[in-house]
């Protein structure tokens, strides 16, 4: 059985946003469970799967997850390591202003009708400076607040997000390669051997992530190396190593990813955080 542990980060009128660890032990799906109120779910470390009835969605850092209140939900780890989210409650009237109604189940219920979308890497960089000056008590309440709506709606806009498309079966070939992916973030992967694991022609493979996750796989694996830089580049004193372990060529590689996804350079975002 799992254990959660979850930190309040920010405790509002408005908002409740913590700090949620699992440590991963439940291999099979858990017991169901429910939230009280429905929360939008940031991973930013590890991974795992989401079961809502007959459908499951891959919970890792290029998403939001949204949890209704009271809907029945089961988790699962595929991975070693467990996983670690931002969870932010949202007061009702606020969330209603916020989340588009394509999103959302019907005109008089505020409820999410998809389970998880793809965030873009702004996002990202929301989510690590909000959980990094929160944990150091370097940011007021009302800046973080600002924040928190900021990374919300840049979540949840039609032009910074996408919601999960294709059929049942494309995307769940898809979650598969997304957790294989997240199974070793260093390594550098080729078609021929993703194709291999998966048991799919490295054709098909392409064309059917494309098609779910609206971009390329090189870059939604780049895009959670990255994800992982944010997590733990406030504490790291070697950024070439950091490149190193995370698949980078060199430090160079790493920069200009990092310059072109978030318009600024892995040292300047580092002491960003630390102001």
């Amino acid at each position: 059985m799992s254990s959660l542990t979850a930190q309040i980060l920010l405790s509002t009128e408005t908002m409740v946003l913590r700090d949620v660890h699992c440590d991963g032990q439940c291999r099979h799906r858990s017991a169901e469970e429910c939230a009280s109120a429905t929360q939008l779910v940031f991973p930013y470390r590890g991974v795992y799967l989401r079961y809502v009835g007959s459908d499951q969605s891959v919970a890792d850092a290029n998403h939001v997850l949204f949890f209704n209140a009271h809907e029945g939900y089961q988790v699962s780890h595929p991975l070693d390591g467990g996983d670690a989210c931002l969870s932010l409650s949202l007061n009702e009237s606020l969330l209603a202003e916020l989340a588009p109604r394509p999103l959302l189940q019907g005109q008089d219920k505020l409820a999410f009708g998809v389970q998880s979308q793809r965030i873009d890497a702004r996002a990202q960089a929301l989510v690590a400076l909000l959980r990094h000056h929160l944990a150091q008590g370097s940011i007021e309440a009302l800046e973080a607040e600002a924040l928190v709506l900021t990374m919300v709606g840049r979540s949840l806009g039609p032009r910074t997000s996408r919601s999960p498309a294709s059929t049942h079966a494309r995307r769940r070939l898809a979650d598969r390669v997304k957790v294989l992916l997240a199974s070793d973030l260093s390594r550098r992967w080729t078609l021929a051997e993703i194709g291999q694991e998966i048991g799919s022609s490295p054709v098909y493979l392409t064309q059917v992530f494309r098609q779910v996750e609206g971009m390329p796989l090189y870059r939604y694996q780049l895009q959670l190396r990255l994800a992982r830089a944010l997590d733990l580049m406030p504490d790291c004193d070697d950024l070439s190593a950091l490149a190193a372990e995370l698949g980078f060529s060199s430090h160079s590689h790493f920069t200009s990813a990092f310059r072109r996804a978030y318009g600024r350079s892995p040292a300047d975002f580092r002491r960003s955080t630390q102001a």
